[in-house]
C-alpha cells in the first residue's frame, strides 16, 4: 500500500477547523503535487477530448475558480513553483504553493460550498496527486 493521498478535507478536519472559532481573515497555505496525466474518471463531463497534464487541469480549475474567489472577497496573495525541501523530507516535493486570503471562515465556507464553484472542482481532483491545505492566522 502506498502513501496516503490528501485531496479533500475530511468531516473531522472540517469540524475541527470550524471549532477553532477563528475571528477575522484566514490565509490558506496550499501545497500541491500534480499528476503526470490528469485523471478525470470522477468527473468525465469535465474531461477534455485529449489527455492533459495535471498542471494543465489545475490551470483549468484556477480559471474556473477565480470569479467565485473574487465574489467571496478572497484573494491570491502568492503563487509560486515548489520543489524539494531545504529542510524537510528528501523524498517529498510540491509543484505549486499558493497563499489565499479569505475575509473570514464563514466567507471561506460559503465559497467552498458555492454550487457554481463546485461544478468545476473536478478539475482540481483530476489534477492533483496529493495536496495539503493549512489554515494560517496572520500575526499569530
Amino acid at each position: 500500500m502506498g502513501k496516503p493521498r490528501y485531496i479533500d478535507a475530511t468531516q473531522e478536519n472540517g469540524g475541527a477547523f470550524v471549532e477553532r472559532h477563528i475571528e477575522g481573515s484566514v490565509v490558506m497555505l496550499n501545497l500541491l503535487r500534480f499528476r503526470d496525466v490528469a485523471d478525470y474518471s470522477a468527473s468525465p463531463e469535465l474531461a477534455p477530448p485529449d489527455p492533459i497534464t495535471g498542471e494543465a487541469a489545475y490551470n483549468r480549475y484556477i480559471e474556473h475558480v477565480m470569479p467565485y474567489l473574487q465574489e467571496a472577497g478572497s484573494e491570491v496573495l502568492f503563487s509560486g513553483r515548489g520543489g524539494t525541501y531545504l529542510i524537510g523530507p528528501p523524498d517529498e516535493k510540491w509543484d505549486l504553493m499558493l497563499l489565499v486570503r479569505h475575509r473570514s471562515v464563514r466567507d471561506f465556507l460559503a465559497f467552498a460550498s458555492h454550487e457554481a464553484y463546485l461544478s468545476g472542482v473536478g478539475h482540481r481532483t483530476a489534477a492533483l496527486q496529493d495536496s495539503r491545505l493549512l489554515p494560517v492566522l496572520e500575526g499569530q
